[in-house]
Parts: C-alpha cells; structure tokens; sequence
C-alpha cells in the first residue's frame, strides 16, 4: 500500500490577514550576504569575504505568538483548570497518544459565519458520513473559513464549534479537534453581536471553556481540509515543546493509506 501525506497546515507567514491586528506575527529575513559578518566573528582574523561566495547563514528572528499559524492549543489556554477542577494541563504536559490518531472530518461549510454548532448536528454529520466515534479519534471541522485564510474577513469568517457539540465529542472520548477557522468557537465578531443583546456571558468562548468539564487540545487555521475524505486516515499533530505554554505550532499532517 501506497502512503500518501496530506499537508493540512497553513505557512507562519507575515504580512496578511491571518490574525486580529494586535496578534499578528512578525519575521526578520536575514539573508546569506547579511549575516556573513556574524558567521566571521566567531573565527578571529576571518573575514566575509573569505566564506564561500562570501556568505554566510540564512536566519529568521521572529517575534510571534504560539497562536499564530497552525497551532494545537492545551487545556491551559482554555482555562487554569479541566476535568472539574484539576489543573489545566500546560502544552509540554499534553500526552504524545493524543496526538496521532484516526481522522475524521466533519463538513460544515454550508453552515453561516457566526453560527453556534449543536450536538444534534454533529450527530447527522455523523450518521451522513456513516462513523461511529471512537475513543481518541481527532474531529476537525472544515468551515468556510477555510477559503479565506489571508483575507480581510478570515477572523470573521466560518461556523464554530459550541459547548454541547464540544461536550458531544469530548464524552465519546475525544481529545483533540481542530477548525479551519482562525478560533474553535464562533468568531468574536459575531458573539459580541449575540452578547450584546443577552448579557449571557457563558456564550462567550463556550466551545473553548468545554475542557473545564473534560480536558481537550485542539487545534485551530487547519488547511486545505476539502482535499481530505470525512474517514479513512490519521493525523498527526504533536506540538512544538514549550515550558508551560499554552499552545504549541504543529505541522498538522493528514496521511492516508492508499492501495496500489
């Protein structure tokens, strides 16, 4: 059998619209002629010019976020606490088995910006794609979100994902999901709206807030989603280790085992 990779990450990339203004990533390209100078230093008496080509190394500084690009977000993100209580766990605390698993994808495309996804939905998404859940199986959500990753309006765009579709999942034993979206739950810009005529703050970031109940990871600006089926391959996502951080960058892949 053939393996085929589906790459289901979005680039770390500067200068579009892949976050709020107040969030968004930061790189310094520095090239092979502008660090010649740095690689020269180490070497007392070397100059640039006796390098190859008199270059140096190619680098990048950046100055980011560990929510920017596809990333897997920990319980600690969601909250100090999970499970009812315990201490939230930190993204370098996230259990390696969580993160490769069988696949699932749930099609929710149709569905407008801002809507609240029910557990009754992801039910007849379920049963229309003809999957049961398993135990540690990894749900993502394509959204229409998807499509206009670097657009003006992505972080306003696609459905999301609420606490009693979140739950749904959570109690049929999985522990990682991921969205296309730029967040799991419906977009700010959206629930503000239903805020402002509720005052009901459990609406906001309910999705999220799920793992106060029950501990989860999930990850978030997943790509190119419509390229993969709704069952039939694994995922693999493990995070960046970083101490006691909230998040860590995935390269989130799809793999699909083909006959040949």
């Amino acid at each position: 059998m053939a393996r085929r990779f589906i790459d289901i990450s979005v680039a770390l990339e500067a200068g579009i619209k892949s976050d709020p203004p107040i969030m968004l990533p930061e790189i310094n390209y520095l090239d092979h002629k502008m660090t010649a100078p740095q690689v020269a230093s180490f070497f007392p008496g070397l100059t640039a010019e006796d390098l190859p080509g008199g270059e140096g190394w190619a680098v990048e500084m950046m100055n980011v976020s560990t929510h920017n690009g596809t990333h897997l977000d920990a319980p600690y993100h969601h909250h100090s606490t999970m499970d009812g209580g315990k201490p939230a766990a930190t993204i370098d605390e996230v259990p390696l088995e969580w993160c490769f698993n069988p696949g699932v994808k749930l099609d929710f495309r149709h569905l407008p910006d801002g809507y609240v996804v029910r557990a009754d939905e992801v039910r007849a998404e379920l049963d229309r794609i003809g999957h049961t859940l398993r135990p540690l199986d990894i749900v993502v959500v394509n959204t229409a979100a998807g499509a206009r990753y670097g657009h003006d309006d992505y972080v306003d765009s696609g459905c999301g994902m609420g606490r009693e579709a979140t739950l749904f999942l959570l109690d049929h034993g999985v522990r990682v999901t991921g969205t296309d979206a730029w967040s799991w739950d419906a977009p700010f810009s959206h629930t503000a709206k239903r805020w402002a005529e509720t005052h009901d703050p459990s609406i906001i970031w309910e999705g999220h807030r799920a793992s106060m109940h029950t501990g989860y990871c999930h990850m978030e600006k997943l790509s190119n989603l419509e390229a993969l089926p709704a069952t039939g391959f694994t995922i693999s996502c493990f995070p960046v280790k970083i101490k006691r951080a909230s998040a860590g960058f995935t390269r989130a892949v799809a793999i699909l085992e083909d006959e040949g």
